[in-house]
Protein backbone atom coordinates (compact mmCIF):
# COMPACT_ATOMS: atom_id res chain seq x y z
CA UNK A 1 0.00 0.00 0.00
CA UNK A 2 1.11 3.42 -1.18
CA UNK A 3 2.02 6.14 1.55
CA UNK A 4 -0.77 8.09 0.69
CA UNK A 5 -3.22 5.35 0.48
CA UNK A 6 -2.15 4.19 3.95
CA UNK A 7 -2.63 7.90 5.12
CA UNK A 8 -6.00 8.05 3.41
CA UNK A 9 -7.27 5.00 5.21
CA UNK A 10 -5.78 6.14 8.35
CA UNK A 11 -7.47 9.24 8.40
CA UNK A 12 -10.53 7.60 7.21
CA UNK A 13 -10.60 5.06 10.34
CA UNK A 14 -9.90 8.28 12.35
CA UNK A 15 -13.07 10.28 11.30
CA UNK A 16 -15.07 7.63 11.73
CA UNK A 17 -13.62 6.85 15.11
CA UNK A 18 -14.36 10.40 15.92
CA UNK A 19 -18.15 9.50 14.32
CA UNK A 20 -18.38 7.13 16.87
CA UNK A 21 -16.66 8.18 20.05
CA UNK A 22 -15.55 12.18 19.88
CA UNK A 23 -13.59 11.59 23.72
CA UNK A 24 -11.49 8.97 22.23
CA UNK A 25 -10.99 10.45 19.11
CA UNK A 26 -9.99 13.72 21.16
CA UNK A 27 -7.53 11.06 23.07
CA UNK A 28 -5.91 9.66 19.69
CA UNK A 29 -6.12 13.08 18.39
CA UNK A 30 -3.59 14.21 21.22
CA UNK A 31 -1.72 10.70 21.26
CA UNK A 32 -0.60 11.54 18.00
CA UNK A 33 0.37 15.34 19.07
CA UNK A 34 2.44 13.83 21.66
CA UNK A 35 4.14 11.77 19.16
CA UNK A 36 5.09 14.00 16.58
CA UNK A 37 6.28 16.38 19.45
CA UNK A 38 8.15 13.41 21.78
CA UNK A 39 8.79 10.61 19.57
CA UNK A 40 9.27 11.51 16.03
CA UNK A 41 12.99 12.40 16.63
CA UNK A 42 13.34 8.94 16.61
CA UNK A 43 10.41 7.33 15.30
CA UNK A 44 8.56 7.20 12.24
CA UNK A 45 4.94 7.65 14.25
CA UNK A 46 2.48 7.90 11.41
CA UNK A 47 2.16 7.37 7.40
CA UNK A 48 2.15 11.13 7.04
CA UNK A 49 4.82 12.03 10.03
CA UNK A 50 8.08 13.32 8.77
CA UNK A 51 10.81 10.46 9.47
CA UNK A 52 12.96 10.69 11.87
CA UNK A 53 16.67 11.35 10.99
CA UNK A 54 17.60 7.46 11.48
CA UNK A 55 16.26 4.59 11.46
CA UNK A 56 17.49 2.63 14.75
CA UNK A 57 14.02 3.02 16.40
CA UNK A 58 11.35 1.05 14.96
CA UNK A 59 7.97 2.81 13.16
CA UNK A 60 4.93 3.16 15.45
CA UNK A 61 3.46 1.05 12.90
CA UNK A 62 6.07 -1.87 12.85
CA UNK A 63 5.31 -1.71 16.96
CA UNK A 64 1.60 -2.55 16.94
CA UNK A 65 1.77 -5.20 14.67
CA UNK A 66 4.18 -6.57 17.34
CA UNK A 67 1.96 -9.88 18.99
CA UNK A 68 2.98 -8.55 22.44
CA UNK A 69 2.11 -5.02 21.93
CA UNK A 70 -1.07 -4.48 23.74
CA UNK A 71 -2.20 -1.32 25.66
CA UNK A 72 -0.79 -2.87 28.67
CA UNK A 73 2.46 -3.38 27.60
CA UNK A 74 2.56 -0.33 26.16
CA UNK A 75 1.69 1.28 29.66
CA UNK A 76 4.66 -0.53 31.22
CA UNK A 77 7.03 -0.09 28.79
CA UNK A 78 6.56 3.88 28.66
CA UNK A 79 6.46 3.97 32.35
CA UNK A 80 9.41 2.40 32.70
CA UNK A 81 12.65 4.17 31.94
CA UNK A 82 14.76 3.13 29.55
CA UNK A 83 18.51 3.74 28.57
CA UNK A 84 17.81 3.87 24.94
CA UNK A 85 14.96 6.36 25.20
CA UNK A 86 14.72 9.77 26.59
CA UNK A 87 12.91 9.76 30.01
CA UNK A 88 10.10 12.10 29.00
CA UNK A 89 8.41 11.41 32.44
CA UNK A 90 4.88 11.65 30.37
CA UNK A 91 1.53 11.71 32.74
CA UNK A 92 -0.55 8.70 32.90
CA UNK A 93 -3.20 10.34 30.19
CA UNK A 94 -0.46 11.26 27.76
CA UNK A 95 1.03 7.21 27.68
CA UNK A 96 -3.02 6.50 27.42
CA UNK A 97 -3.21 8.76 24.76
CA UNK A 98 0.58 7.69 23.16
CA UNK A 99 -0.45 3.82 23.26
CA UNK A 100 -3.66 4.46 21.54
CA UNK A 101 -1.81 6.12 18.97
CA UNK A 102 0.71 3.70 18.47
CA UNK A 103 -2.31 1.04 18.51
CA UNK A 104 -3.98 2.73 15.88
CA UNK A 105 -1.32 2.39 13.70
CA UNK A 106 -1.51 -1.49 13.48
CA UNK A 107 -5.35 -0.66 12.19
CA UNK A 108 -5.43 -1.24 8.42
Amino acid sequence: MSRIAYAAAMLMMVAGYAAADPVAAERLSEGRRIAETWCANCHLVGPAAPGPAADAAPPFHAIAAMPSTTAMSLRVFLSTPHSRMPDYRLTNDQIDAVSDWILSQGAR
